[in-house]
């Protein structure tokens, strides 16, 4: 028997809305945790208004509500099955020939729906909204002095030392295990903020412990003749660890621009292993969010007495916990390079998926 049209735009209403509501509920606690945690973080930064935790709180809200909307979707779910349950909806669907299969079908389809928006709609504005963030919270709260960006033109980084600001760009950068190589180098330094001081060319520059090491450098002084050194000695303050963590963290780079710019990290030498780990994620997203209605199927479809609601909010809860933790698990095997990239990304979507298949199939088919 067919699910008739009308009963299917029912379901799904009543999904969605439940969705949302849970959505916007669970933000709300977001916004008011976070600019409480700024405002703490801001404690000796006097100069850091209520204002301005809460404007970088805004900013971070839309990449936290992407990690909530799986569970939206569990909470929302069990919500609204177990309300069409207790309510003997569900009952007399059944008694008419509609199995659970036909009547998941509205809720499935937007679920997934949901997560193709998440990933092609909500995480461009969210990864732009972060980087905002982000660049705030490191002159606001962190005071960071050093930035660095990878382009196809090659490598831009800007350090502070005692000597002032420096901006150095390589053409190519060559990384082997924990030693740094930059070739066809360019090094602009300042006097304070933008008072440029002089430049120097160099064929390569290897980090070393606190240097950059030039090799056959030129070294111009406004009004001076130009200078060659075989060897030149650049202070700095920065370690491979800190240029990798310098590069746009995964979470703040849009769906569409991943791909390119792993194909540039990696042409460039260094790991994109966390990028790539990132990009299959999103692409999982909506299976995960499917897997989520499953789940909640498991719990809510039959009707249950007395004490039955302590068992749908216990079981949702420890449910959304345990995936959670074993996500970050799986995810941290994948960082390690322990299991393959594609593999850490999918499993948590697919183990959850086939787990509520199996949960299901028992409770239908036996």
């Amino acid at each position: 028997m067919r699910l008739s049209g009308t009963l299917s735009l029912y379901i799904g209403r009543q999904f969605l809305l439940s969705f949302l509501a849970l959505f916007i509920v669970f933000l709300m606690l977001i916004l008011l945790l976070d600019t409480i945690e700024l405002l703490r973080r801001a404690a000796h930064r006097p100069e850091v208004t209520f204002t301005m935790a809460a404007e970088m709180a805004l900013l971070k809200l839309p990449h936290m509500g992407q990690q909530i909307f799986p569970f939206a979707s569990l909470f929302g779910g069990m919500a609204v099955f177990w309300r069409l349950t207790r309510h003997h909806e569900l009952v007399v669907t059944r008694a008419a020939g509609v199995s659970a299969w036909q009547f998941l079908v509205p809720v499935l389809v937007l679920s997934l729906l949901l997560g193709i928006v998440k990933i092609m709609a909500v995480n461009p504005l969210a990864s732009a909204l972060l980087s905002r963030f982000e660049q705030l919270e490191a002159v606001r709260l962190k005071g960071q002095k050093s930035f660095l960006a990878l382009s196809s033109e090659g490598l831009w980084l800007r350090q502070a030392g005692r000597e002032g600001q420096s901006v150095i760009h390589a053409a190519h950068v060559l990384q082997q295990g924990t030693d740094v190589q930059l070739t066809d180098v360019t090094v602009f330094l300042y006097q304070g903020i933008d008072g440029f001081d002089r430049r120097i060319d160099a064929e390569t520059a290897r980090l070393e412990d606190g240097f950059w090491h030039l090799r056959e450098a030129w070294v111009l002084v406004p009004e001076q003749a130009p200078r060659f050194q075989g060897e030149h000695w650049l202070e700095t303050d920065l370690t491979l660890g800190r240029i990798q963590d310098s590069f746009a963290p995964p979470e703040t780079m849009s769906f569409w621009a991943l791909p390119g710019f792993i194909d540039t990290l990696e042409r460039a030498g260094f790991s994109a292993l966390r990028h790539r780990l990132h990009w299959h994620a999103l692409l999982a997203a909506p299976l995960l969010m499917c897997a989520m209605v499953l789940i909640a199927a498991t719990f809510t479809l039959r009707h249950t007495r007395r004490g039955g609601t302590v068992f749908v909010i216990v079981g949702g809860v420890l449910t959304g916990f345990v995936l959670y933790f074993f996500s970050d698990v799986v995810f941290a095997l994948g960082l390690s390079d322990s299991i393959p990239v594609a593999l850490a990304a999918w499993t948590p979507s697919g183990v959850s998926t086939l787990l509520g298949l199996a949960m299901l199939f028992h409770l239908e088919d036996g």
